[in-house]
């Protein structure tokens, strides 16, 4: 049982490194490290007590990057895992391990070691690259590898544990591993990374209360005066901060066991899917993963396609040229001459919008109505951010569905590249143009002008940001992940990049906000068409 769980989850990671989406990965991770250890000039920090900060010896190097890494890998990190069970299923893997004497619980607990590992090599290298930095910033030059990496163990580790089981629960229930599990994992993720550094907390929340109240002993200690709250997360910054030495923290055996239970507890839930998850098994399920239906009293013997039509077979060497079957009776949409530019972005917008509820359509509505009705303050401030977050998981959807419907390769054979990306933006972008009518009408009648131009400025950087993201990876969860953080940070009020206005169009640097916006949705648009055209070339 050990050899086969160990085989199922090495194999696992195996396949997941080959992909050249593990390097941009690591590189992230690495970056995130850097980050985390700014230089002492730098107008950003990202953990601070007060007004002080500690010296980047190896106690406080290690501390910073730890806690930053199981901060921000819970996040990232579920979206970066939360296809194992997705792509078994793709694949047509899992019916290979349906027939396999393979318990549903050891193939959930190889899911999990395999996720594991993968967060796990992402947290190994940002262990590596603390080090790097601390020798690289040169305030401490001396090197205690248990200082720097001890918070690695047992602060991030037991996060980066329960964020690969949590993936791994979401997948296996049909309503969670949509979108829609996307979506809440993040609000459940502001929960975490607010309310688990309140103290008194289970399981010490997420590992930092104790820290830092060593951390604070400290100073006191030091005869410091601490004015201000503990701060993680980017912070910027307007004067440097003072500098203390830290010499690390020793946790006592409660901290220990409470961290512990934390990794056994995300064992409990990875394993937890057990009780209904049929692994593949089309015995177990109503409906198997490529339409096929059981019929009742047939076993697995009498699984047929659902609404399959008859083939047609053509066998032309035994007709007569003149009795052989013509194609055009044979297809059933007839062939059309003329212009295609308004017909392919009438279909790309039927499959933009295929499937969705009525109660999509209706909160749509609401909230147009509510742009054209609100108070010309909160027009850009609340209505828009609003109507601008509620097509993320249609948004999702471009640039990834010829692949996800295996359609791809039909596509690359149609020469214009140009045209077929252009539909599919334009399609994006009446979607985004649609929803965010009302405030833009609500601007033109009250003739803000540098309103509608940030809404312009917005409403074609979202589909950009769609199809380039898509194109790219293929797959919805990347937009999904960027988008959301983006989104939160303009609707909090923190001007990272303001796409949509909605905090400086009618400040003095609202041109600038635009231009950059239009800057970044150009260079959007050229990395779709490059990527496009040399997927023709892929062969794969």
């Amino acid at each position: 049982m050990t050899r086969m769980l160990a085989g199922l989850a090495v194999a696992d990671f195996r396949d997941r490194v080959r992909r050249p989406a593990y390097v941009v990965i690591l590189l992230g991770a690495a970056l995130l490290g850097y980050v985390a250890v700014p230089s002492p000039d730098a107008k950003w920090m990202i953990m601070q007590l007060g007004d002080h900060r500690g010296i980047y010896n190896s106690a406080y190097v290690g501390t910073v990057t730890a806690l930053a890494s199981g901060l921000w890998l819970t996040l990232c990190g579920f979206y970066i895992v939360r296809n194992s069970i997705e792509r078994d299923r793709s694949t047509r893997v899992g019916h290979l391990l349906a027939a396999a004497p393979l318990r549903t619980s050891t193939y959930l607990a190889g899911k999990f070691l395999s996720n594991l590992l993968l967060l796990g090599s992402m947290l190994g290298v940002l262990a590596c690259t603390a080090l790097v930095m601390q020798l690289a910033r040169g305030e401490s030059r001396q090197v205690d590898l248990i200082a720097l990496w001890q918070p690695f163990l047992l602060v991030a580790l037991p996060l980066v544990a329960l964020t690969a089981a949590l993936a791994l629960l979401f997948e296996s229930l049909p309503l969670l591993r949509t979108g829609l599990g996307n979506v809440l994992w993040f609000c459940m993720w502001l929960v975490i990374a607010t309310a688990g550094q309140g103290p008194g907390l289970p399981l010490d929340g997420i590992g930092v209360n104790s820290v830092v109240q060593a951390i604070h002993q400290d100073m006191v200690a030091q005869d410091l005066e601490v004015s201000g709250d503990f701060s993680l997360g980017l912070t910027y910054l307007d004067d440097p901060l003072s500098l203390f030495v830290w010499d690390g923290f020793t946790p006592n055996a409660g901290y220990v066991l409470d961290r512990l239970a934390m990794v056994l507890l995300a064992a409990a839930i990875a394993l937890l899917p057990a009780l209904w998850f049929g692994r593949f098994d089309p015995a177990r399920s109503l409906q198997s993963p490529r339409g096929l239906r059981l019929v009742p009293g047939a076993g697995r013997q009498g699984a047929t396609p659902a609404d399959a039509p008859e083939p047609v077979v053509v066998d032309e060497l035994s007709h007569p040229a003149d009795q052989r079957l013509d194609v055009a009776a044979v297809v059933r949409t007839r062939p059309e001459t003329g212009s295609v530019s308004i017909r392919m972005w009438l279909g790309e917008i039927r499959v933009l919008v295929q499937g969705v509820s009525w109660w999509w359509w209706t909160g749509a509505a609401l909230l147009l109505l509510a742009g054209l009705s609100a108070p010309l303050d909160g027009v850009t401030r609340v209505m828009l951010p609003l109507a601008w977050v509620w097509p993320m998981l249609i948004w999702s959807r471009l640039g990834t569905q010829s692949h996800e419907h295996g359609v791809g390769r039909l596509l690359g054979a149609y020469p214009a590249v140009r045209r077929r990306v252009a539909a599919e933006w334009s399609a994006g972008f009446t979607l985004t143009a649609v929803v965010g009518s009302g405030p833009l009408l609500r601007l033109v009648a009250a003739a803000e002008w540098a309103g509608v131009a940030a809404w312009v400025g917005g409403a074609l950087f979202i589909p950009s940001l769609a199809l380039a993201l898509g194109a790219l990876s293929r797959t919805h969860r990347l937009f999904q992940a960027i988008y959301l953080p983006l989104w939160y940070t303009v609707a909090n009020g923190l001007a990272v990049f303001d796409y949509m206005g909605a905090l400086r169009a009618g400040s003095d640097s609202a041109h600038v906000q635009v231009a950059m916006t239009f800057l970044v949705t150009s260079a959007l648009l050229v990395v779709v068409v490059m990527t496009n055209a040399l997927r023709r070339f892929d062969r794969d």
